[in-house]
């Protein structure tokens, strides 16, 4: 009997995974395997969170396997180590997972390939960082022609989803597994529940519920920025680690843009959502050909940034008490759900980083400490776009103002009084800026500010002129040397 490995990293499913699918394809027996890696769990870009979610997903896993007639083998360490373990109790002949492309899981993967036959399948991007390229064979580093190419290279092997098998045979004598550790425990529960069923029925009801008769997905872009609105798919933690296949999200909603009763302006807010699985393609990619960004900026001009980085200033910004109702909502949402909506995370990262001149790596930390769908290249690219250190071809001195993105985006003030208790009875005169409420009303809306509401750390105006001082004095030591 011919036995294989499927080693598990970001694909806790069975329907379209390319790697057990290639894995029951070469063999008679597979052995479904997850290695609990210490150099990841240990990381101080790891949370508990995070690790709480994973976890979750890893029971279901276990269970849908059971059912399958096989068993989910869990090891814990350095990954080449267990992993040759499994192989020697095994007598298997290879090993097959979905490709990844950070820096650490090439180096790992590198080494594994030096002891054992590896086969590596794609499946964690619907695209490959190396196949969507220019004609010259160089990456792109602007989105747009990306996009572009990305749509012109789409074959039938990507509008493909596979199956979930009937059965997942297993080897005569199955080796030893350790029990699931208990999950990290946490002060509130998390926003979604984790596993294939749930991220399998998530993206039935956003591609099939209806607002007033008309679906969610083909609203898309007319909701997608108002964070008090349930207008995404919600799916970010789900495709984090491959609960659902990026490649059947793309294709649902691929399916539904071609239905010829869709109008025009319904099949483009459609498409607006298979772009944002191109951005997580293409920040896979960029994080795939220039590696340096995972630690520093992809535009060497703004090395010489004097960051202020001010300790206080950041406390502040991460526990929600920055004076700034719209931000507060949004920090206060990350910690306590794990979550925080798209537009939210774009005014965030503007306000530490353009409002507060802290360093942009502080904020792509403490988002992967928190988020459940922290993922390297994508919070990266997002860190970058916001501190405009990365790809995005807009100029530097692009500063979110809080005030004006929440009066646009949350208007009614729902979004902050969902997260921001203290300011539920502020009118919604002023309920963007609490401040500039007269005494008499802080009293009516129990919310004296300086008191019960922090006062403004940072005045918005000032801070912009300051940041793009700080700026073009980089970008001019820059030319200088």
């Amino acid at each position: 009997m011919k036995t294989v490995i499927w080693w598990i990293r970001r694909d806790l499913r069975l329907t379209d995974n390319q790697a057990l699918h290639a894995a029951l394809q070469a063999a008679d027996a597979v052995v479904p395997l997850f290695i609990l890696d210490d150099n990841i769990l240990n990381s101080a870009y790891v949370g508990d969170k995070q690790v709480a979610f994973m976890f979750a997903g890893l029971q279901t896993l276990a269970e849908d396997l059971e059912k399958l007639g096989s068993a989910l083998i869990l090891r814990r360490g350095d990954p080449p180590v267990e992993l040759m373990k499994v192989v020697a109790e095994t007598g298997a002949s290879a090993v097959y997972a979905e490709r990844a492309n950070s820096p650490y899981a090439k180096t790992r993967d590198e080494a594994v390939a030096a002891m054992v036959d590896l086969h590596l399948t794609a499946g964690v991007s619907i695209q490959a960082p190396w196949e969507v390229l220019k004609k010259d064979n160089t990456p792109y580093t602007v989105f747009t022609p990306y996009k572009k190419r990305w749509y012109a290279l789409l074959k039938p092997e990507h509008r493909a989803v596979l199956p979930a098998p009937d059965r997942v045979p297993a080897p005569a004598e199955m080796p030893e597994s350790l029990m699931l550790p208990s999950a990290p425990e946490l002060a509130q529960p998390l926003r979604y529940v984790a596993g294939e069923a749930a991220a399998q029925a998530m993206l039935r009801d956003f591609v099939s519920r209806t607002t007033q008769g008309v679906p969610a997905l083909v609203q898309y872009d007319d909701q997608r920025d108002f964070p008090s609105i349930d207008g995404t798919s919600s799916l970010s933690g789900h495709l984090r680690f491959g609960m659902l296949s990026v490649r059947q999200a793309a294709n649902a909603a691929l399916d539904i843009i071609q239905q010829p009763q869709l109008s025009k302006v319904q099949r483009d807010n459609a498409s607006v959502w298979v772009s944002e699985l191109i951005w997580r393609d293409f920040y896979m990619s960029i994080l795939h050909h220039f590696p340096h960004v995972y630690a520093g900026n992809f535009r060497a001009d703004y090395d010489k940034i004097d960051w202020r980085n001010d300790e206080a200033e950041y406390q502040a910004w991460c526990e929600g008490r920055t004076g700034y109702p719209i931000v507060d909502a949004a920090m206060r949402q990350l910690v306590q759900t794990g979550w925080m909506h798209n537009r939210a995370r774009m005014i965030v990262a503007s306000f530490l980083v353009k409002d507060l001149l802290i360093d942009w790596r502080w904020g792509e930390k403490f988002f992967m400490q928190h988020l459940i769908d922290g993922d390297p290249a994508a919070n990266n690219g997002g860190w970058q776009w916001a501190a405009g250190t990365g790809t995005d071809a807009a100029p530097y001195f692009r500063i979110f103002n809080p005030m004006s993105q929440s009066k646009k985006f949350d208007a009614n003030g729902d979004y902050i009084r969902q997260y921001v208790p203290e300011l539920a009875k502020v009118p919604k005169k002023y309920i963007h800026a609490p401040w500039e409420m007269p005494p008499l009303e802080q009293t009516l809306a129990k919310c004296q500010i300086g008191q019960d509401y922090p006062k403004p750390i940072v005045d918005h105006k000032m801070a912009r002129e300051r940041t793009l001082a700080a700026y073009k004095a980089s970008k001019e030591a820059m030319k200088a040397n």
